[in-house]
């Protein structure tokens, strides 16, 4: 497949917007710039059921690739407990609704902004 470059904002906002597609609840988008060299960005949401966590993870990884991006890794779809993709510049966290509040991620990252989602 030919791989081509998605700038970082844009890869947020489809991201953003697969997951609300899929009824992601929460959804928060954290600035990593200047804080980590990891990624650009972190979306971080959660699902109420096993089923939605795999859905919300499934329609941004098709989303994703459709637009040339190269998944570097998904961890976690067969437990859907915590699901992680990288997608390079923009790391997405999908919690189970339980996990999300156990791990609290926004507190880890509380020196990043709070990016605006529309």
């Amino acid at each position: 497949m030919n791989q081509k470059f998605i700038e970082p904002k844009k890869l947020l906002d489809l991201v953003v917007s697969s997951a609300q597609g899929k009824k992601a609840m929460n959804v928060v988008a954290l600035d990593l710039k200047g804080i980590s060299l990891v990624a650009d960005y972190f979306v971080i949401c959660h699902g109420n059921s096993d089923v939605q966590v795999q859905a919300i993870a499934t329609d941004i990884r098709k989303e994703a690739m459709s637009a040339g991006t190269t998944i570097r890794g998904i961890e976690g779809m067969d437990s859907a407990r915590w699901v992680l993709m990288d997608l390079g510049d923009v790391i997405v966290h999908i919690f189970h609704r339980d996990e999300r509040e156990f791990y609290n991620i926004e507190k880890l990252w509380s020196d990043a902004k709070v990016v605006e989602i529309v």
